[in-house]
């Protein structure tokens, strides 16, 4: 009995070990692909849970007194960020309010509150979840600001977060009089901002006011209008668990 392979069985053999490579391979990049897809799913799943939170635990309009809510995610960040809303007639900045916002961010998705909108997403992907206590008519027009004033710990991050959003909510309202005015506010979003002003039948610019490098889109609305302003002074308080 010949005791060494034959050129067919050595071939044979080479065969073999290449199909279990390229099987283990195969197999290797099916379970990656697979671990995208559930990490994105829990991601989105994630995004979607931080903006219906953030809606139901900010809601400075119909909110007065203490109050408090819950945001969760079980792997992303939730941080503060600095953002205004000004006031603009033909003299130039009449009001200029500080608001601050929240901003949850995981791997692949973004969810913002800042002045009493919900924002989900970036660039022209950003969409509105929640609406900005703005509201016009031919003659009126009322904008709301819902400034946050802020205290606890800057970030919250890491997994299986769970952060508790107390609040105290007043309200001041001002009368600014009959003129023509615009509405600048302060985003990471600009594009669904725009959007909004377009609906409203308002034109829009981009200004960055003081050179922070975040853009204010800037609404012009026609004509004159009385104007009220309405400071919705949430004095959130942030804390874990």
């Amino acid at each position: 009995m010949n005791a060494h392979p034959t050129g067919r069985a050595q071939s044979a053999v080479v065969g073999v070990a290449l199909l279990l490579g390229v099987t283990m391979l195969s197999l290797g990049v099916l379970t990656a692909s697979i671990g995208t897809v559930v990490q994105s799913n829990a991601d989105a799943a994630d995004a979607g849970r931080v903006a219906t939170d953030l809606d139901a635990a900010l809601d400075p309009v119909s909110a007065t007194g203490p109050d408090s809510g819950h945001v969760s995610f079980t792997d992303g960040k939730l941080r503060r960020v600095d953002r205004s809303v000004r006031l603009l007639n033909d003299s130039g900045v009449v009001r200029n309010e500080s608001v601050d916002g929240l901003v949850y961010s995981n791997e692949h998705h973004r969810v913002a509150f800042s002045s009493g909108a919900v924002v989900r997403g970036t660039g022209e992907n950003a969409r509105f979840t929640a609406d900005p206590p703005l509201a016009t008519s031919e003659n009126v027009l009322l904008v709301g600001v819902a400034r946050l004033n802020a205290s606890g710990p800057d970030t919250v991050d890491g997994t299986n977060q769970r952060v508790r959003l107390e609040t105290n909510v007043s309200h001041r309202r001002q009368s600014l009089g009959n003129d023509s005015y615009r509405v600048a506010v302060e985003t990471a979003t600009p594009a669904a901002w725009e959007r909004y002003f377009a609906r409203q039948n308002a034109t829009t610019t981009r200004r960055d006011f003081d050179g922070d490098g975040v853009t204010s889109v800037v609404g012009q609305y026609p004509g004159d209008r009385t104007t009220y302003l309405v400071v919705h002074d949430v004095r959130l308080v942030i804390r874990h668990g």
